[in-house]
């Protein structure tokens, strides 16, 4: 179950970045305003769309400001990925997590702070690793729980019987 689980979060990973390029492109072009305004509604669900921190494409900004345009690119990458990297989880997944989070919370305290306004490459370079790591970690999570326990290795020092 976990494998279809997984199969499907990443298939709608995948189907998601693409719509958040095709939303402005579709509008530029050809006028699509149904399709456009869904999906700018749907990102609206989890970014604040601020224009000036969004990518610009065929002259429209994007559904998504530039950081939550690279955290979805990357963990639908990072979730392709999983399914063809290796079956194990690294031993520190948070610890892998926490270090990826690092440049992107570094350009939010920064910006909170107003100490700098990285613009938006800079940020979206930024949240490239916590996306990646979040999206690879996820799936390898859901398929190594779908794997039989005779495929998943545990390596257990012997222990004494005090007698």
């Amino acid at each position: 179950m976990e494998r279809r689980v997984a199969l499907f979060l990443t298939s709608a990973a995948v189907l998601w970045t693409a719509a958040i390029f095709f939303a402005p492109l579709a509008h530029a072009h050809t006028g699509e305003l149904t399709v456009s305004r869904a999906i700018r509604a749907a990102g609206a669900l989890v970014c604040h769309q601020r224009v000036e921190r969004s990518f610009v494409m065929g002259g429209r900004p994007m559904p998504v400001c530039a950081r939550c345009t690279s955290l979805y690119v990357s963990g639908a990458a990072g979730a392709l990925a999983a399914w063809m990297g290796l079956p194990l989880m690294p031993r520190r997944t948070r610890a892998a997590i926490v270090a990826a989070a690092v440049p992107t919370v570094a350009t939010i305290v920064l910006e909170s702070a107003g100490l700098a306004q990285p613009g938006n490459v800079a940020r979206a370079m930024a949240a490239l690793p916590l996306g990646a790591a979040c999206g690879w970690m996820f799936v390898r999570m859901l398929r190594a729980e779908a794997a039989p326990h005779s495929q998943v290795v545990e390596k257990v020092s012997p222990t004494r019987e005090k007698g």
